[in-house]
């Protein structure tokens, strides 16, 4: 899956009606599945596309993104983990990672 596919979706929620957040790697440090410029687009009811990291983290970003397109407001999001948390919330030794959650009109 690639970045055109990820839009293409959120285009499709978006001329279908419904809410759309896109979320967006800002920046990493340490440890990240998932390198900066990744996106995921989740809908208003919690479908989403594309990744952003994996594990916890992504769920909470699904949940942000919910948010945003309730209050129409951008967010910046910082999830940091320790090495001995790392494995529990996907980040395989320890790092950080900012995502954007922006509404899109």
């Amino acid at each position: 899956m690639n970045d055109d596919d990820i839009l293409e979706q959120a285009a499709r929620w978006r001329s279908e009606g419904k809410g759309v957040a896109l979320a967006t790697v800002v920046s990493t440090w340490g440890s990240s599945p998932r390198p900066a410029g990744s996106h995921l687009a989740v809908d208003q009811d919690g479908a989403m596309i594309g990744s952003v990291s994996g594990g916890c983290i992504e769920g909470a970003v699904v949940l942000e993104a919910q948010e945003a397109i309730k209050s129409g407001n951008p967010r910046l999001l910082e999830f940091g983990v320790s090495d001995e948390d790392a494995w529990a919330v996907g980040l395989a030794c320890g790092g950080r990672v900012q995502v954007y959650v922006e509404p899109i009109e």
